[in-house]
């Protein structure tokens, strides 16, 4: 009898990537003072890359001119994104960041929207970006919500490369080229930093966790989703980030949630559990 291999449906494979993301994130933030920001980013990037390829073992011969074309830029924008993210997240809350890093993903849904419904689950989400943003902190960090946003903008741009490459590359192969890519472009900065240089058996174990959590498991089911969902629906469905991240943080950082934050939570919950009933085949 011959195995078959197990697949995630695609809805709940962006469900388990957005939870494996959120707490790898509150994870990362407790390194952030031993090795710094970039240095994270490093090392989850390096070690997810090297666990992808020996995990997927990509022939780069026979990939082709033109999926080259595709997979380099989507690699780049893999690192580019997380990289900002992590020094977003060195600067302001982990649940601010994800909820202004969503407005590249809800731009991109909204450009993408032909149906009435579906502009009506966009502005049911915004209702809960707008709900977790403390717009009026004076004390918020500016650059840290600028780099949130510039994050942001990454993200949209790893949504469009990622369904591209997921049309002419198998999933794993894609994921474990890109970020191989990822992880040439980041590893420098970790080194500027000087942060790898306070890398214990201990920490680095932590990487690892964080590599498989935060990059591995995510990254390579989020490649399946984009293969089988359109972008709109992905992007609506990634409105869950704001509420994981809150929650995670709350559970691993001790950051507490507000009446405004719980209201976030269920406007975007039912953003997109909306948007996946709706969505069309």
């Amino acid at each position: 009898m011959k195995n078959k291999e197990i697949t995630f449906p695609p809805v709940p494979a962006v469900l388990l990537a957005i939870i494996s993301v959120q707490c790898g994130a509150a994870i990362a933030k407790t390194l952030f003072p031993i090795i710094g920001a970039a240095g994270t980013a490093s090392m989850r990037i390096g070690i997810s890359a090297l666990i992808l390829l020996l995990a997927y073992r990509p022939n780069f011969r026979k990939i082709t001119f033109n999926q080259w074309k595709i997979v380099i830029p989507y690699g780049l924008c893999l690192g580019i994104m997380n990289l900002i993210f992590y020094l977003a997240i060195e600067r302001i809350p982990i649940g601010l960041a994800v909820t202004l890093e969503f407005v590249g993903p809800l731009l991109l849904a909204i450009a993408g929207s032909k149906r009435l419904v579906d502009y009506c689950w966009v502005l049911l989400a915004a209702t809960g970006i707008v709900l977790i943003a403390p717009w009026t902190n004076e004390r918020l960090d500016s650059l840290g919500v600028l780099l949130a946003l510039l994050a942001g903008a990454f993200w949209a741009g790893y949504i469009v490369l990622g369904g591209k490459v997921s049309k002419i590359m198998n999933g794993g192969e894609a994921v474990s080229t890109g970020m191989l890519f990822a992880a040439i472009l980041i590893l420098p900065f970790g080194f500027f930093e000087n942060g790898l240089i306070n890398l214990t058996p201990k920490f680095f174990g932590m990487g690892v966790a964080l590599a498989l959590l935060s990059s591995a498991i995510p990254f390579t089911l989020e490649m399946k989703a984009l293969g089988q969902l359109p972008y709109r629906t992905f992007s609506i469905l990634m409105s869950l980030e704001p509420a994981a991240a809150s929650v995670c943080a709350f559970i691993f950082l001790q950051e507490n949630l507000n009446i405004y934050e719980i209201l976030a939570v269920f406007c975007v919950v039912t953003a997109s559990v909306g948007s996946t009933l709706t969505a069309k085949k």
